[in-house]
């Protein structure tokens, strides 16, 4: 059984094994054909192959890499990893690579298609690498989207490749979802396709030399939980930090304290909190909280200023006002939500380290915001526990 956390994991290996079958099969219909029915191998269909081909292995690498900075995998680099001339240097492997397509299309029975071939899936798997190296965490949402529709593609392929119309149909299906979803996604983050595929997003800037000499507020338990009783609106965002703690489930009582006590409780849901698209709305389905208590982004933010309590959980980057001020920042220009607007802002938070775009969060230095440091699951289930017992609104 996958853990919820590793989700995002299991779905980037899931596009990687999609990828894989394209790429496996769209290999053994060439060497079949050129070996054995070499005038089976029409122009049109060594097109297909091709594309098939490139997007399945690419996929493969890509998908790989994308796991594998999610899972923290020790040599796999999480900091987004950037060099000289390297959006022109992958656009010409790229290039190379559609160039051996195209000689391949050209004359699909040549002497030297094998090496050809070859050179595609080579380059295919190369560029796979190199294309996910620059992206750093805060991405990876819409990158998943992206291999998502990568997988489309290729079975779409793969479908012109085995004259399958069952699989050209499901492989559109596949490939459109993941485009229209990874654009929605771009639009939530005021970003374009090429800033998140070539923009080195979440690349560590020269922003942090003053957080040495800033501090931060804490708060005891005891003294949220009664801030929180005294509330009238209570707004939950929830990131990341509460899939790793699986506190999906403390979260839901907590909720049901402060809603038994007569307080309003909305959680603000943001486009790419967490590790993959919808993962905040599918732990907190898990917990059975009622979908009308989640609220997306544009839509809470109006309610923000009239907010008591803000109560952030594991979310960081999309919470960080250096979004909306500091030009410098990695993350500057994407939306985000307006906790910073609440009266009061209470931040459980495993450590004191960045979150994934690997800057400060200028929300935790802030006057009216309150740390409450330890683990999301721990902290939650202690402030639902001081609510049960330290009577009503």
């Amino acid at each position: 059984k996958v853990p919820l956390t590793a989700v995002p994991q299991r779905t980037a290996i899931s596009h990687a094994f999609g990828g894989l079958a394209a790429g496996l099969v769209g290999t053994a219909k060439f060497v079949l054909w050129s070996v054995y029915e070499p005038e089976e191998l029409s122009q049109f269909r060594m097109a297909a192959i091709v594309a098939e081909v490139l997007l399945g292995f690419l996929t493969v690498t890509g998908s790989l890499m994308a796991a594998g900075k999610l899972q923290e995998v020790k040599w796999i680099p999480q900091r987004p990893v950037t060099y000289p001339f390297q959006n022109v240097s992958n656009i010409g492997l790229l290039g190379l690579a559609v160039l051996f397509g195209v000689l391949l299309v050209l004359n699909p029975t040549g002497a030297g298609a094998g090496y050809l071939f070859a050179g595609v899936i080579l380059l295919a798997l190369a560029f796979g690498v190199l294309l996910i190296i620059p992206i750093g965490g805060a991405d990876m949402p819409t990158v998943i989207s992206i291999l998502n529709s990568y997988a489309g593609l290729s079975a779409v392929a793969m479908g012109f490749v085995l004259d399958n119309k069952l699989l050209i149909t499901a492989g559109a299906l596949d490939g459109a979802s993941g485009l229209i979803l990874s654009i929605m996604m771009c639009r939530a983050m005021n970003r374009s396709f090429a800033n998140v595929l070539f923009g080195a997003f979440g690349q560590v800037q020269a922003v942090e030399a003053d957080s040495q000499q800033r501090h931060y507020k804490s708060e005891t338990i005891e003294g949220a939980a009664q801030v929180l009783e005294q509330a009238s609106l209570v707004v939950i965002i929830p990131g990341y930090g509460l899939a790793v703690a699986q506190a999906q489930h403390r979260v839901r009582e907590l909720y049901d304290q402060l809603t038994k006590a007569g307080i309003t409780v909305k959680f603000a849901i943001h486009p790419v909190a967490g590790r993959m698209p919808g993962h905040m709305n599918v732990l907190l389905a898990e917990a059975e909280i009622p979908y009308s208590d989640l609220i997306e982004m544009d839509e809470i933010n109006a309610d923000m200023p009239q907010c008591d309590v803000a109560l952030v959980i594991g979310a960081n980057d999309v919470v960080n006002p250096a979004a909306r001020t500091v030009k410098s920042s990695p993350i500057f220009g994407m939306p985000i939500i307006d906790a910073d607007k609440a009266k009061t802002v209470f931040a459980i938070k495993r450590s004191k380290s960045p979150g994934f775009a690997g800057i400060d969060n200028e929300l935790y230095f802030q006057d009216r915001t309150f740390m409450l440091f330890g683990d999301a699951k721990a902290v939650v289930g202690d402030l639902a526990k001081h609510l049960a017992g330290g009577g009503g609104h």
